[in-house]
């Protein structure tokens, strides 16, 4: 991993990786909305309201993915000091945040219809909602220090502890009774979707994961050059 510890080439490999994810994620996003819009069918007990999950599943998968990369590179940055790991996971948080954000109103809109409430306090919408609050956390606490080196630490510390909630929010419909149904798509052998729907539900995800991708290349990008800019005017103040 330290191969791509030297911020310049790191920046080359972005650069050739960006058009081809930006290009993957217009037409992912093209193809799953229309698959998810007019090419899937109406459930039969849920009838058109069953779109959501196009938006809502991806979103909650999107949001346990980038927090469990977030967690990765804060312990890569505590053990082995990589220099981009801390700055990854600094570009990385407000994505995450969003497609959380996502699933947590999405969740809403499909729940209201289908449990006939817009909430309720049951194991997985909690925790999504401590997800919420773990990625609110770090980005305050990041920068709530003068020092930001300081504030980086604290912000990984953060990170691991609130790992612990990640396989929370995984298996909390099979360790409680909760109104979330068991997983459809992830469960041992055939997954318990039909294909007209599962195959929309799969590239809107391919898609959520290439914005992921193209987006955080572009943060953490502007997070280097930034981190550049610091250093040339600290070394200009002590001259």
């Amino acid at each position: 991993m330290h191969r791509f510890a030297n911020p310049t080439r790191f920046l080359r490999i972005a650069a050739a990786i960006l058009p081809w994810s930006a290009a993957a994620t217009v037409v992912l996003l093209a193809a799953g909305l229309y698959l998810s819009l007019f090419g899937s069918p109406p459930d039969y007990q849920q009838g058109e309201t069953v779109r959501i999950m196009y938006i809502h599943v991806p979103a909650a998968w999107m949001a346990l993915f980038v927090y469990t990369n977030m967690a990765v590179a804060a312990a890569v940055g505590l053990v082995w000091k990589h220099p981009l790991a801390d700055l990854f996971a600094k570009a990385a948080a407000p994505i995450g945040a969003g497609f959380t954000a996502l699933c947590l109103v999405t969740g809403s809109l499909w729940g209201a219809p289908m449990w006939g409430t817009w909430w309720v306090w049951d194991a997985r919408l909690t925790s999504v909602l401590i997800l919420f609050f773990l990625y609110l956390g770090y980005m305050t606490l990041v920068n709530a220090f003068d020092d930001p080196n300081r504030g980086t630490s604290a912000g990984n510390i953060l990170l691991l502890v609130g790992a612990v909630n990640v396989p929370v929010i995984k298996f909390s419909v099979d360790w409680w009774n909760t109104l979330h149904q068991p997983a459809s798509v992830s469960r041992m052998g055939t997954p318990a979707i039909d294909s007209s729907m599962l195959v929309p539900l799969l590239v809107m995800a391919v898609a959520f994961t290439s914005y992921f991708v193209t987006v955080v290349l572009l943060r953490l990008r502007a997070e280097i050059l930034a981190r550049k800019i610091q250093t040339i005017r600290l070394a200009s103040a002590h001259d």
